[in-house]
């Protein structure tokens, strides 16, 4: 390997390290929804 090779991989890592992160999504809250109730064979009737 030659070693301007060598110091352009090595500059390429430096500057990949140096980077800020990029910032995280939030996640998306889950919606919560009540269990159906079992209102009999005809409903609330």
């Amino acid at each position: 390997m030659s070693k301007k090779l060598a110091v352009a991989m090595v500059l390429v890592g430096l500057v990949a390290a140096c980077q800020q992160p990029q910032p995280q999504p939030l996640p998306e809250p889950m919606v919560i929804q009540p269990e159906p109730v079992f209102q009999g064979k005809y409903g609330a009737n």
